[in-house]
């Protein structure tokens, strides 16, 4: 397949790591060549990895040499999926919607990795929003097993079914859920970082021990606030407001030491500074 990606940054590139990873032609743009560049030294230095962990077995140069730069939208005009993963910001996912179903053939599927925003509302910025779904991928990309598929309203059973082939095509396990603010993970995800950090807030224990008790007494592979700095803060806190204002629930209100660490440019990972300094 030839795979459009629109966006990359941790979630962009990661798709595009494993797509050409796993023999797709691939096709990436980014607001400019420099966030483009960015990414492809993060997928370089993932191979890296993967490949002396021989968790990858392929050729690194072999890997990189199927992924293109674009800043013309017209070059996705020959891509059968193209997938956005830009920032959780609805106006920005649909002016890139918007120019780009003109371009890509009648059958192509468009799609979003979007963790939270309402696939049926995205869709609905399309001319066919039959052939639009949310593809949702997890972080890290390359090493998460599942890929989590999701129908809009009008989104058609032969895109789902098109969409679980990508999903086949690139080794991933994939649920198909119904569109629902946050969808089946994130918004369980999304609750367990923002309750670790009331109880943070709350000083009810430290920052290792909150994450220790849920790793050892949760058996999850990480803590709440060490999560919440992978996602990115404000990540979390965009998710958390586009749930509260769909369900309008009290529960998913933001904690305000998120709001207050966001604000303070304490993004997690991604910025050097979160919960945890990296």
């Amino acid at each position: 397949m030839k795979i459009g990606i629109v966006g990359m940054g941790i979630m962009g590139s990661g798709i595009a790591q494993l797509s050409a990873t796993s023999g797709h032609e691939v096709v990436a743009t980014d607001v400019s060549k420099a966030f483009y560049d960015r990414g492809m030294v993060s997928i370089g230095k993932s191979l890296d990895k993967l490949i002396e962990k021989k968790l990858v077995n392929q050729d690194k140069g072999k890997i990189l040499a199927r992924i293109v730069y674009t800043d013309d939208v017209r070059a996705f005009a020959g891509c059968e999926i193209v997938i956005e993963a830009v920032v959780e910001n609805y106006k920005d996912k649909v002016e890139f919607f918007r120019k780009i179903e003109p371009i890509v053939a009648p059958n192509a599927i468009i799609a979003s990795n979007t963790s939270s925003i309402s696939i049926t509302s995205l869709g609905a910025s399309l001319k066919d929003p039959s052939r639009f779904l949310g593809i949702h991928f997890f972080n890290p990309v390359a090493l998460m097993n599942l890929i989590e598929l999701v129908k809009g309203v009008k989104t058609s059973n032969e895109a789902v079914g098109r969409a679980t082939e990508f999903a086949k095509s690139v080794g991933k396990e994939y649920v198909v859920v119904n569109d629902s603010p946050g969808f089946v993970t994130t918004r369980v995800i999304a609750l367990l970082v923002n309750e670790g950090a009331f109880e943070y807030s709350e000083g009810l224990a430290s920052r290792e021990d909150i994450d220790k008790a849920l790793k050892l007494g949760g058996n999850f592979p990480m803590g709440p606030l060490t999560l919440g700095d992978l996602i990115g803060l404000d990540t979390v806190v965009n998710i958390m407001d586009v749930m509260y204002d769909s369900f309008k629930d009290p529960k998913f209100r933001a904690a305000p030491i998120l709001r207050k660490m966001v604000e303070a440019g304490k993004l997690g990972r991604k910025s050097g500074e979160g919960f945890y300094k990296y």
